[in-house]
């Protein structure tokens, strides 16, 4: 997956809420994390990749959508 870069002034904070809600599962805190503020994040299984390229390419098609509805122009893929 390419990063899109010209996209990231559409990007919303509800965008990147979404995307963190999706993940959290997967997030472990270690014992003392009030101390370190140290976590880890558990591998992914098959599926949920699939379902992170499935909302991945979802979330680009929005941000194109509101590119163009701003009248700004994203760089076509190369």
């Amino acid at each position: 997956m390419k990063l899109r870069l010209d996209l990231l002034e559409h990007l919303t904070a509800d965008d990147i809420r979404q995307a963190a809600e999706n993940s959290i599962h997967r997030y472990k805190p270690e014992p003392l994390f009030s101390k370190t503020g140290v976590g880890s994040l558990s591998s992914a299984s098959t599926a949920e990749r699939a379902r992170e390229v499935e909302h991945c390419t979802e979330l680009t098609r929005k941000l194109e959508q509101r590119a163009r509805r701003s009248g700004k122009p994203s760089m076509s893929k190369r």
